[in-house]
């Protein structure tokens, strides 16, 4: 018998999620942002997932983005908000690490933030980082190799003192952490699918009410000119599902792996 421990690399698509995922593909195969009949019962699907992905969120369903996973997510963040200084943990995902180098060849001055021997970012260190041309500092939620949670709302309040937005890769926090985004103070917010039952390929981006991202992609006025392309409707569709499961049961299964663990 076998046995499968590696959710945290990609999770099994949920049935939920995949009923989802096929109903959209059979039968909301319209265009999302054609007026006919089709098209609207598609973008109908694109909307209700984007407001149970919100609600997992703690946010509106008009600062949800949807992208093509957590990397796209990652890299909107960063090239959508960074222009003079950004700050990155040393222990980033590389979808941060090396969007940052990029940005770092592109002319933006990058520092990485050290951490301590937790594995946390140094909150003693890190206010010296800041400065006046501050753009954006990105520090993950939950360390992908590691585990460990970082004090994203403690970051959050000094880069914000400072003028600095805030990102956060919660690839690994979404679906195992009780998440709302204002009580974090964060700014921007990268989820993947694949990490909480729904497919590969599909992903979202908060971006909080105010904030301007510069879109990534050219082609279309699509995501509220955030994100060009259109919808990939079935992911959404089971992204959607896979976050309302996780809004109506993640608490109990959190609970009960809690106890598990005494």
């Amino acid at each position: 018998m076998r046995f499968y421990f590696d959710y945290n690399a990609s999770a099994p698509v949920s049935p939920e999620a995949m009923e989802a995922f096929t109903g959209a593909a059979r039968e909301a195969f319209g265009n999302p942002s054609s007026i006919h009949q089709d098209g609207q019962a598609a973008r109908q699907l694109v909307e209700a997932a984007r407001r149970d992905v919100a609600a997992m969120l703690g946010a509106s369903a008009k600062e949800i983005v949807f992208t093509s996973g957590g990397t796209e997510a990652d890299n909107l963040a960063l090239f959508g908000c960074a222009a003079r200084h950004v700050i990155v943990s040393a222990i980033e995902h590389p979808a941060v690490l090396a969007a940052a180098a990029e940005l770092d060849r592109r002319g933006v001055a990058v520092t990485q933030a050290p951490v301590t021997g937790e594995g946390v970012i140094d909150l003693d260190a890190f206010p010296a980082l800041l400065r006046p041309e501050t753009d954006l500092v990105s520090v993950m939620h939950v360390n992908n190799e590691t585990g460990a949670v970082q004090p994203i709302a403690e970051v959050a309040r000094l880069a914000r003192e400072a003028g600095a937005l805030v990102h956060s890769d919660g690839v690994q926090a979404a679906g195992r952490l009780s998440l709302d985004v204002r009580e974090l103070g964060v700014d921007l917010y990268t989820i993947s699918g694949h990490k909480l039952g729904a497919p590969k390929g599909v992903g979202a981006l908060y971006v909080r009410e105010g904030v301007k991202v510069r879109g990534q992609l050219f082609g279309g006025r699509h995501e509220r000119e955030r994100r060009a392309g259109t919808e990939n409707v079935a992911g959404i569709a089971a992204l959607g599902a896979a976050a309302r499961w996780h809004l109506d049961n993640g608490a109990a299964e959190r609970s009960e792996e809690h106890t598990s663990e005494l």
